[in-house]
């Protein structure tokens, strides 16, 4: 368990500036995570990697000369937002473009493609990767949907190195992408890991077992078997990853390769190299040729006693890449080839906008948002460790915990925006506000959905007109087809869409039939919590429970569920602003939110 921590919600910010004080003549602070110490080289690519807090060295100690230019870091096993990306991209970039490269999970996947499609905007030539090693997460012929594991290690060193050589986007995107595709990984895992913070670990294995087949963030194994000797598990992670090579290779003999041993936190290292010994026999005897292998802590979950194998089959092209010099704080090879340079100035977080005007009714309607906010975090953070439990069936365990960091931050936020210019926000501009504080401390998937879904009823509402029952119902389902555009669910999926819609389309018919908003939305609530429940029948189709889809079965979704908790909490009574928080009562929310 992590035994040394101040506040669970801010362990991953306080670890980031732990490791940038460590590391100050390999890194800086940024906006959302770390750059290379070193301004970057006019005209060069910059390839950006990230993910989640909690997998040390990956992500942050992957930067440095000969590896990654920046690194993206989330809160603990949650993807960084959208602008956090940007952030980092923007201060890693020298010019020459940039890569994007990341695991291959839902909530990287929006949020790193969201930060693309900005910074395209902006006129910066981006492109994107995402990693795709794990064996056990899909079939061959579903090679596309496979998770990110220890194999992005691979991808990201001959990326940057491509780009550390002068090498342009294309060429650096066209390497990336070979290095992924011929690259495999499987792992299995002896216990789970704990959360800072939480009192259990996300899942449990039996003494005398092993999970087989798990991810990097918690995730159970897809099997479990009895736990063999060093040599036995050995055997058991060669013969998985030589049984599917990569198109063109017929057999492993007389090829080159790439090895990674991965611990994944408390495995220690003696363990690893009784491991590697085996696995190195079991390569030489299939005629396997190793190049520069590497064994330790590549790619960790907190303290998971659990051991991964990574093959990356090498080309006379990626060899020298694998081969090349790298300095960074948690991955080293030889000396660093790139000459010191004076460190750039350290960049601020991105400065607040100002308020915009708005509508006395708009502003009023901002004040009784402040109310609907805190009733929502309320009911979460009341139900945060059920949310987990439900989460951890076939996901990470981290719902309950990113939802509360989400809608405490969104309430900060909201009151911020509320209280601040002399008149304070509108309606519109507090649930921007909250939308982009919500996706930037909740992380991962629930946090960008419930960022988009926030945002897209903020650009409905506005901040002129007041917010009638038709425009709020015009603004639920525009929060409704923003989330469903964006995250690429539909209804059946199991995914918090299948409460979110019955209850968009409950409302509207509802309202246009003349019942008063309150009881509407009391009853279109009602509609999706029944609907929530429902979820226990399907099987996950999208995100990351779809691996372990027959584990969820028989429990509801937990994004669903916590969709259909907060929707009932935030019902509107039409007293909402004799009850709702005042600008006068602001610091007090905010100091609460903060502690």
């Amino acid at each position: 368990m992590t035994r040394l921590s101040n506040d669970p919600a801010r362990f991953a910010a306080q670890a980031l500036d732990g490791f940038v004080a460590a590391h100050p003549g390999l890194v800086r602070r940024v906006g959302g995570g770390v750059v290379r110490a070193a301004a970057p080289a006019p005209g060069r690519v910059a390839v950006v990697v990230g993910g989640g807090s909690g997998h040390y060295p990956a992500f942050a100690g992957l930067v440095g000369e000969g590896l990654a230019h920046g690194a993206a870091v989330g809160n603990v096993f949650a993807s960084p937002s959208a602008r956090q990306v940007r952030s980092v991209a923007r201060a890693a970039s020298g010019g020459g473009g940039i890569l994007l490269a990341y695991g291959n999970y839902a909530g990287d996947v929006l949020n790193f493609t969201a930060a693309r499609v900005h910074l395209e905007a902006e006129g910066v030539d981006c492109r994107a990767v995402a990693v795709t090693d794990d064996l056990a997460s899909a079939p061959a012929e579903q090679a596309d949907r496979r998770r990110g594991i220890a194999g992005g290690l691979v991808v990201f060193k001959v990326a940057a190195a491509a780009a550390d050589r002068g090498l342009d986007l294309d060429e650096v995107e066209r390497i990336a992408r070979l290095a992924n595709a011929r690259t495999r990984s499987f792992g299995v895992a002896l216990t789970g890991c704990t959360l800072p913070g939480a009192a259990a670990p996300l899942f449990a294995v039996p003494a005398g077992r092993m999970a087989v087949g798990l991810g990097i963030h918690g995730e159970p194994g897809i099997d479990e078997r009895d736990r063999p000797g060093a040599d036995g598990l050995a055997e058991l992670l060669v013969d998985t990853v030589l049984a599917e090579l990569p198109a063109g290779i017929d057999a492993p003999a007389g090829q080159r390769a790439a090895v990674l041993l991965n611990g994944l936190g408390s495995v220690k290292y003696e363990e690893l190299f009784v491991v590697y010994r085996r696995v190195a026999e079991l390569l030489a005897a299939a005629g396997v040729q190793v190049v520069a292998p590497a064994v330790g802590e590549l790619v960790t979950s907190f303290e998971m006693a659990g051991v991964s194998l990574t093959v990356c089959w090498l080309t006379d092209e990626l060899t020298p890449l694998w081969c090349a010099p790298a300095d960074a704080p948690g991955f080293r090879r030889g000396l660093s080839a790139t000459a010191a340079a004076p460190p750039a100035p350290v960049l601020a977080e991105e400065a607040a906008e100002p308020v915009p005007p708005a509508s006395p009714a708009s502003r009023a309607a901002g004040r009784r948002l402040l109310g609907a906010l805190a009733a929502a975090r309320d009911a979460v953070d009341a139900h945060a460790d059920e949310l987990g439990r439900i989460d951890a069936l076939a996901g990470d365990g981290d719902h309950g915990i990113g939802m509360s960091r989400g809608v405490n931050a969104a309430v900060a936020a909201a009151v911020a925006a509320v209280a601040a210019g002399a008149a304070g926000a509108g309606v519109g501009t507090a649930l921007t506000r909250a939308g982009d504080a919500w996706a930037d401390a909740g992380g991962g998937t629930s946090g960008a959905l419930w960022g988009v879904a926030l945002r897209g009823a903020a650009v409905a509402l506005g901040d002129e007109s007041e917010p009638t029952p038709a425009r709020v119902t015009s603004a639920v389902s525009r929060a409704l087809a923003d989330v469903t555009r964006v995250g690429g669910a539909a209804v059946g999926d199991k995914t918090l869409v299948d409460a979110f819609a019955p209850f968009a389309a409950t409302l509207a018919d509802r309202v246009q039939a003349g019942q008063p908003l309150a009881a509407a939305w009391r009853e279109a609530a009602a509609v999706a919590d029944a609907a929530a429940r429902a979820t226990a029948d399907l099987v996950p189709r999208v995100g990351r429970a779809r691996p372990l889809a027959h584990r969820s079965v028989g429990a509801p979704d937990a994004g669903a569920v916590s969709l259909a908790l907060i929707l009932a909490a935030v019902a509107p009574t039409g007293e909402e602003a004799a009850t709702a928080p005042t600008r006068e009562d602001a610091p007090t929310r905010a100091e609460e939110t903060a502690r």
